[in-house]
């Protein structure tokens, strides 16, 4: 039985949607409910939802913070076997929701939540999950289907989103400030060909040198522009621009070939769709 949470700062909105769910989708069950993107965030971490409908507009964490939070949660809990889930915005801004629309990569409810619409979205997202039970049925084995929240056109999507709520908020970084050997260094976000975090420190590699800098890749996912970046794993951004190509080694493992640097990146399973076919 798919299971799911409802995160929305107005106790009303939540009551509605789950009655109006009930009607739509009778064999979802409502697991939780949050009243703000942190808690959805933490109830999300402790249930696994296959599905989380979040109100845009929410105090501590708006549901695009939360969205993006839920994503990278889902590749540190791969190893558990939680592959994540489906992302359903609701929102009272029609602007808001004809780009999701429009992209293709978000389901969107707009409020009052209409029972057609919603079933339309419930239509949506029970295929996609059959298709995911089939793929694992089959034994596709390093060859996961990816979910909405881990494509490259959603991380694009929750930065737009972002600017749209906050257009006062931060221009994207545009140059990295980090230490090589015994000074600093002011890179060109441009000349990054990867990043790839431990746990303290962020590697930042350019075709002519390797820099450190203390930012997990969670916040640089917020700070730099992703129309220029791809997330492959949980630990690594890849320039776009840089990648040459995709081979598989012996275990089956996607590996990123990166113009001007011998190393090869792996591709995490949650990000294996990325590269369809290959």
């Amino acid at each position: 039985m798919p299971i799911a949470l409802i995160a929305d700062d107005e106790r009303l909105m939540r009551e509605q949607l789950r009655a109006r769910l009930a009607e739509v989708w009778p064999e979802l069950e409502i697991v939780a409910e949050a009243r703000n993107g942190q808690e959805a965030v933490n109830l999300t971490e402790q249930q696994h939802p296959d599905v989380v409908f979040l109100d845009i507009r929410m105090p501590v964490l708006t549901g695009v913070d939360a969205a993006r939070q839920i994503a990278q949660l889902a590749t540190y809990e791969e190893a558990e076997g939680w592959p994540g889930c489906e992302i359903v915005f609701v929102t009272a801004y029609d602007q808001y929701a004809v780009q999701a629309f429009e992209q293709g990569v978000a389901d969107y409810v707009l409020k009052p939540a209409e029972p057609e619409r919603l079933r339309l979205t419930a239509e949506r997202i029970k295929q996609r999950m059959a298709e995911r039970l089939q793929h694992d049925a089959n034994g596709a084995a390093g060859q996961a289907i990816t979910l909405p929240a881990h494509t490259p056109d959603m991380q694009q999507l929750l930065q737009r989103l972002a600017a749209q709520i906050n257009p006062r908020g931060p221009v994207k970084l545009q140059w990295i400030q980090a230490t090589v050997r015994q000074t600093i260094q002011m890179i060109p976000v441009t000349d990054v060909l990867f990043f790839i975090s431990d746990e303290k420190y962020t590697r930042v590699q350019t075709a002519t040198m390797e820099a450190l800098i203390r930012k997990p890749i969670k916040e640089l996912v917020e700070e730099i522009d992703m129309n220029l970046f791809w997330q492959i794993h949980r630990s690594t951004l890849v320039n776009v621009k840089a990648i040459a190509g995709i081979s598989r080694d012996e275990r089956g493992r996607q590996l990123v070939s990166v113009r001007g640097h011998p190393e090869k990146l792996e591709v995490s399973r949650s990000y294996a769709g990325l590269f369809k076919g290959m």
